[in-house]
């Protein structure tokens, strides 16, 4: 078996991590990247696991569900379909836009089918929505990549009227740049 994407959804508490890297940990799991999240009370967390050899996928879910369930998480395994050579990685770089204004139902899917529709890619979404007209109490982040055949200039243009139209702040800046003042 090659590597695996492991899903875990529960209410949150402490240990959850603990919980699953214990136990991936004492079936001999290579943990390749892991990305979790509380949302509203709520934890998810990724893992990118390699199994031994001699591990099954149902070998793998058997022992997981046992090791969790009874904490009320939800675990669902699947393969990761192999993306051939690091090589064939699609090029491009990332910017990162954020949006600040007023709440209002559709914003992510506003601005996601501008960037959908020149063909860049959101490889990192973070929205966090209170209610209500506090212009700084409703916050999108986006992380965009965005490959060399992509027309940012009008990407850029197509979003930042959007953001007029809804009475939204945005910033839109190079990753790079972001990095660099930030270590200052």
């Amino acid at each position: 078996m090659n590597k695996v994407i492991i899903t875990v959804l529960g209410k949150d508490r402490p240990g959850i991590i603990s919980r699953v890297t214990t136990a991936l940990y004492e079936l001999g799991c290579n943990l390749e990247n892991v990305n979790q999240m509380i949302l509203q009370q709520q934890f998810a967390g990724f893992f990118i696991v390699e199994p031994p050899a001699n591990t099954t996928l149902a070998d793998l879910a058997q022992t997981l569900k046992e090791k969790t369930e009874p904490s009320g998480l939800t675990v669902h395994i699947n393969q990761v379909q192999d993306t051939g050579a690091r090589e064939d990685v699609i090029k491009g770089e990332i910017f990162l836009m954020t949006t600040i204004g007023p709440d209002q139902k559709g914003l992510v899917a506003r601005f996601s089918q501008i960037i959908a529709r020149y063909h860049a890619n959101i490889i990192n979404l973070k929205a966090v929505f209170k209610g209500g007209n506090d212009p700084n109490a409703n916050i999108m982040s986006y992380q965009i990549q965005i490959t060399p055949d992509i027309d940012t200039g009008q990407l850029f243009g197509a979003l930042r009227q959007k953001a007029e139209d809804l009475g939204l702040d945005i910033r839109i800046q190079h990753k790079n740049i972001f990095d660099a003042i930030n270590k200052i």
